[in-house]
């Protein structure tokens, strides 16, 4: 009785475990498809602080948590750019926010942030999360990973996670731009399809 007692706890575990962990991708703590996203305030290399009510004629932003180090990241620094400047006019910034802690990654500093924002010309502010709380609640694990937000009746509602395409590594083997065809897909008031990815890139180090 004692052992069929220990076999149905250990059952019933099992079954928490997967409903806790069920879904596509790694953002089961974070935010889902639809959820609407609470607002922050985090440090832009340019010394200024920057919230997404910042920009209220926004039709909602592009989210890309990113870094100075990794090696995907880096790939596709000018890819971020390039989405910047095609869709910030159409009214959809991107926001690029740093989730790691310089203490466990070197080169991730705020310092060495401003010389990357710097040196790279970036358009788009490149925010400090610096007590990695903005990252949790999204539930980015990767860098670089995407959440594409859109504004409907005051609220910005997520509606893409994921990768920025299909070729992390080599822009010019890219077949599939899941970012842009996202954006496009709301711009035209259209379903975004595919509305989740996997992101692939370096561990969050926070």
């Amino acid at each position: 009785m004692k052992t069929l007692k220990i076999l149905i706890g250990l059952t019933l575990l099992l079954v928490v475990s997967a409903f806790a962990f069920a879904g596509f991708g790694d953002f089961a703590n974070g935010y889902d498809l639809d959820d609407a996203v609470s607002d922050f305030k985090l440090k832009d290399t340019s010394g200024a602080y920057v919230s997404l009510s910042d920009f209220p004629d926004a039709k909602g932003f592009i989210v890309v948590f990113t870094c100075n180090t990794c090696p995907f990241a880096l790939a596709n620094e000018a890819r971020i750019l390039a989405l910047d400047q095609k869709y910030k006019s159409k009214g959809y910034p991107v926001i690029a926010i740093n989730p790691n802690n310089p203490e466990l990654k070197a080169g991730e500093d705020f310092e060495a942030m401003q010389k990357r924002a710097t040196s790279q010309d970036y358009s788009f502010p490149y925010l400090y999360d610096k007590n990695h709380t903005v990252y949790s609640e999204f539930g980015a694990t990767k860098t670089p990973h995407v959440y594409i937000l859109n504004k409907e009746n005051d609220a910005l509602l997520v509606k893409y996670i994921g990768a920025i395409d299909d070729s992390v590594r080599d822009a010019s083997t890219v077949t599939k731009r899941f970012v842009e065809n996202a954006v496009e897909a709301l711009l035209n008031d259209e379903h975004v399809k595919p509305a989740i990815t996997k992101a692939i890139g370096c561990s969050v180090k926070a």
